[in-house]
Formats: structure tokens, sequence, C-alpha cells
């Protein structure tokens, strides 16, 4: 970390703004001037006239320095009216300079600019209907003087632009992607945000969460939240349904689904299953037989079949509708035919029970656009995704929906691998979204969803989050998020939604800005293009005493952090406990690693 990181860090660590997030639409694309490539900034410096991330172009014969670009990908382009908006000035000279803007093959303008002299203006120039285009689009602004020299007029200079709906604001702050800080909205808003008049909505007809190991307690708490915000599903993890109450879930012993359910289990889980009919949430039961179980289920065995119906029969008489065999994370039982018949079977007897019957298989190979990608359990040195889809395809009921979890574990989601990965497997798609999920490690990613193609719907049936264990509550921020992102893609703006978030589960300003300040220390992994266990608050903080001289950056640091977590309990006494008591186990891994550099 060099000293302007470390100054942008204390800065970070003691100043926490908070600002007022706008209802605008967010941009298709953005630009800083220095993003546009060309241009002189980098020969003449990029602050100018108070402003920074200046480019500009200097006349015709500066070449190189005589425009500058950007290229950018829409996966989706919306029908609504778009415009480019510029935030830029002319030179202070007399003459006024002569300017292209060219949007592909379309002149958005030409002739002499319209910029003010004194200072930097925004104006906005109409996209013409089928200028933009899916996939690869190009923006240039060039300098069209025929004379003169870099670092003398004629010149034009652009601070910033974008690309969006009439309102879209080019002074708003950059994507959380680039710099992530929570602002704070004025006033709650509804969430899921509504749709504008005409404006699709219900993008996907599943939206909803699994657990992640959670008790039957936490299943409860967590269905009146899915009603509030529009999401219509929840799945028992199957981990749920191991003994994780006598057994650690991986030890080989706690995963024995050839037996049955404790009475008391059954009992707890059946009131589940009548909650979510209360409020109209679909219940979705799932077991996976062979993930660290001593006893794999053989898929031609008529006994084991009836041992794994057993507990699908049994819901089934609940009145469940929507049933899911996971098979995913396997190393044993990896035989795409074999698990066909198997999960074909469990369709007609569920079927025999219910015509309305459904049922998600989560196949071994999950993730990825259907090629041969590698996966941990591929030891033969190739990757076996290929023929294993297009084996599934063969022999799996039509009816049979199938989970995706992306174009990689966890990640970015494109529509582009989605369709990839369905045109080989040939079934319907639900998203298994891994994310905001912490595998159980001791970290949070609390910030909002963000890099999915807000067209996934048109690909995908189902959206469904993959949660934090054990903190089911401070889950809520992410998955409000989510809620935001599943019921309306195409106006789903992740720095509003995470603002609004928090509004929705806070009631005082002492609440609102701990759960802020929270969310900043655990932004999470997606922001960061990181992974389950990554912990930023950790990792920073170890950025921070490898520098030499950083003593008080790092006392600040943690200061920071035990002042957050004194005023989440004091503003929330009965509420996010595990999520505290995570902060403060954090906190002494950090002590610990401050006293080893500097001493107590």
């Amino acid at each position: 970390m060099n000293g302007n990181n470390v100054r942008r860090l204390v800065g970070a660590v003691l100043l926490l703004v908070t600002a007022t997030a706008t209802a605008a639409d967010p941009p298709l694309a953005r630009w800083r001037g220095t993003d546009l490539a060309g241009g002189a900034a980098a020969r003449f410096g990029s602050t100018h006239h108070g402003e920074a991330g200046v480019n500009y172009v200097y006349a015709a014969p500066t070449c190189e320095h005589a425009s500058m670009r950007a290229e950018f990908e829409l996966s989706a382009v919306v029908a609504e009216p778009v415009f480019l908006h510029v935030l830029a000035r002319d030179d202070d000279s007399s003459a006024v300079c002569p300017i292209e803007i060219r949007l592909n093959d379309a002149v958005l303008f030409e002739g002499p600019n319209t910029f003010g002299k004194a200072g930097f203006t925004l104006k906005r120039f109409a996209i013409p209907t089928g200028v933009l285009k899916l996939g690869k689009n190009e923006l240039a602004i060039i300098n069209r003087a025929a004379a003169g020299q870099a670092g003398m007029p004629p010149w034009f200079m652009v601070a910033r632009a974008a690309i969006g709906s009439a309102d879209c604001d080019v002074n708003a702050p950059r994507p959380i992607e680039e710099d992530f800080v929570v602002r704070l909205p004025a006033e709650r808003r509804p969430v899921p945000e509504p749709a504008k008049e005409g404006q699709r909505v219900s993008a996907f007809s599943i939206r909803g969460t699994k657990g992640w190991a959670w008790l039957p307690e936490q299943y409860l708490a967590e269905i009146p939240v899915l009603a509030k915000y529009k999401m219509n599903f929840l799945m028992n993890c199957y981990v749920s349904m191991f003994d994780i109450e006598n057994q650690v879930w991986h030890s080989g012993e706690a995963n024995r689904w050839w037996e049955p359910l404790p009475a008391e289990k059954r009992r707890k889980y059946e009131g589940i299953v009548r909650a979510c009919q209360r409020d109209g949430i679909e219940f979705c039961f799932c077991m996976n037989p062979n993930l660290t179980s001593k006893r794999i289920l053989d898929y031609d065995s008529g006994q084991d079949l009836d041992d794994l119906w057993q507990h699908y029969a049994w819901m089934a008489d609940l009145g469940v509708n929507w049933f899911s065999i996971a098979l995913d994370d396997i190393s044993k039982g990896v035989d795409a035919a074999g698990q066909a018949r198997v999960t074909n079977e469990i369709l007609r007897r569920l079927r025999a029970k219910n015509p309305k019957a459904q049922l998600i298989l989560c196949p071994t190979y999950y993730w990825g656009v259907g090629e041969n990608e590698r996966y941990p359990w591929d030891t033969n040195g190739e990757g076996r995704a290929a023929a294993y889809l297009t084996d599934l395809a063969e022999h799996l009921h039509p009816d049979v929906y199938c989970f995706w979890t992306g174009d990689s574990v966890v990640g970015r989601i494109t529509r582009a691998g989605a369709e990839a990965f369905k045109s080989r497997l040939k079934h319907r798609l639900i998203l298994w979204d891994n994310y905001p999920v912490n595998d159980q490690h001791p970290t949070m990613h609390l910030g909002p969803v963000t890099g999915r193609d807000r067209d996934l719907c048109e690909v995908i049936d189902g959206y469904m989050s993959n949660p934090l264990c054990p903190q089911n509550e401070i889950n809520r921020i992410p998955l409000i998020t989510q809620a935001d992102y599943a019921y309306n893609p195409w106006r789903y703006d992740p720095a509003r939604a995470i603002g609004q978030a928090i509004l929705h589960l806070s009631e005082t300003p002492e609440q609102r800005q701990a759960l802020k300040d929270l969310v900043e220390l655990y932004p999470g992994m997606l922001v960061y293009n990181k992974g389950p266990n990554w912990n930023p608050l950790v990792a920073r903080f170890n950025e921070i005493v490898s520098v030499p001289h950083s003593r008080y950056i790092a006392a600040a640091y943690l200061r920071h952090a035990e002042d957050v977590a004194a005023r989440l309990d004091a503003a929330f006494p009965d509420r996010f406990k595990d999520a505290v008591k995570l902060l403060r186990t954090n906190i002494e891994t950090m002590r610990t690693s401050y006293a080893a550099q500097y001493g107590r």
C-alpha cells in the first residue's frame, strides 16, 4: 500500500461521511475523463479548475492527443430515450474549439462546442434509436481543429461523462466496485424499487434464499423478511438435514440420509412449512445424500431409493410443492446417467402424490459455461464438465430444473455465461447465487449484490441467495439488496439498494450510522473480487501494519472497529448478536497482530 492509499484509508477511518443517494436510474456506462484512452492528461496532469480526473484533447496535428475514446459493453439496451451526459469546458482563448462527439457510427455533435469557458458545464446529447448495440460500443471525443500544438489552444476538457436516461446523474459518486462507501438516503423508499410505468417487474418468477446449516429457528425468523420484500421461495440447506445438533456437519457421521429424522426435528420443520404456507412462501425441501456421507447413494439400489424417498414423501404429504436433490461438491457418485435415473424416479413419485410437484437438481458440475472447467475432483488433469452435462441433458426428465452458480463459483454472473451453460444442459435454470455466503468462516459480506447482468432473467427462471452462517440476522442487509435485484433488475442500483437496506433495518440515526459503519468494514467479496473466506476488516488492517511507520494509522483503524462494535451493542441490544460477536473476534485478531508489530 503506497502513501496515498494509506492517507485515503486514514481518511476513511477518521472521517465518516454521510451523503444522500439519489433515486435516479443508474447509468449504462460512466467515465472520468481519465478513463478515456488518449488525450493529454498523462502529459499535462489531470486536475484542473477544481476538477480531478480531467482529460483533454488538442488540435489534430497533436495526433494521439487529439482524441479520447472509451470502449464499453452492453448486455441489454433500454427501450426508453437514452442520452450522453458530458461535464466539460472549452479553452480560455477567444475562439471556440471545434469538436466531434461520436458514438459508434453516429455523430452526436459536430462543430464549435457549446460548453462554457469560465468553468465546467453539463450538457446532454440525445442518442438516436439503434445507435447503442449489444456487445461492444465505442465513444469518441475528438478535437477537430486543423491547426494547433499540445499545451496551447484550441483544447477541450472533459471531467466526466455518462450514458443513461434523461435524469442520469453524471456527478453521482463512482460505482461501489470502484470506491465503496455507503451513502444513506434522506428517506426510506419502497424495496424492491418500483418499476416505472410500462416497465416490466417480477423478472425472476422464483426469488428467495436457502439456509446454510441454519437451525429451524433461523428459518422461521427469515420467513416474514422474505414476504415483506417480495421474495417467494425458501429452501432448507441440505446440511440442516444432517445431524448437526450432535455432530460436526462434515465429520462423516452427520449425514445419515437413510435414517428417519428425529421426531422433534420433524416437528420443527413442519412448523416451518406451515409458516411458509401462511406467508405465501414456497418451501423447497432439499437433501444431498452423497456429501460427506459414509454411505453414498447407490443409484441402482431400490432400497437406497426408498430410504431417500421417505423424506420427500414426508414433505409431499405436508403440501410442499417444490423439492431439490443436491449432488454438488461430491467426489463419489459423479455419474450423470445414474443421477438422472434417481432424480426422474423421485419426480415420478412426487407427481403421483401431487401433479404440481416441481423438482430442482443441483448437478455435480454446477458452474461455468458448460465447457471443460476444472473442478477439484477432476484428478486426471482434465475437466469433465462438458461430457457430464451432455450426458445429464440426455437422461434427465425435461421438467426438472437445474441450479447454476454462475460463470464461476463466485464472482460476476453474465447472460452469456447462462446461455452457454443452458445450451449444454438443455434444462431450465435457477441461479444459486453464492453471495453473501461465508461458508462458516469468521467473516461477513454485507455490501450489496453486484456484478449480475440485468437481463439474466431472460435466460434464468429463478434467483436464490446463498447466505451467511450463522449470522442470519445481519444477512438481511445483503438479502434486501438481492430482493431488489431479483424483483426488478432493470432498475437495480447497488448503491441505492444498500442505503435503503440499512434504512429498512433501522429506526434511529444511531442505528443507521452503526449499520453503515459495519457494512463499510465488511463491504463484501463481490466488491473486491474475493472469495467467501476473505475477511476485509482483518486483511486491510494487515495491509496497514505492513507499511513502515503506520503505528498511528493502525491504532486509529483498530479504535474505529472497537467503536463500531460498542455502538452496535448500544443501538441494537437485542439484535445482531452473532454479527457483533464475530466483529469482536476479528478485533482480537487485529489486536494480536498490532501487539506483534508494535507491542501493547
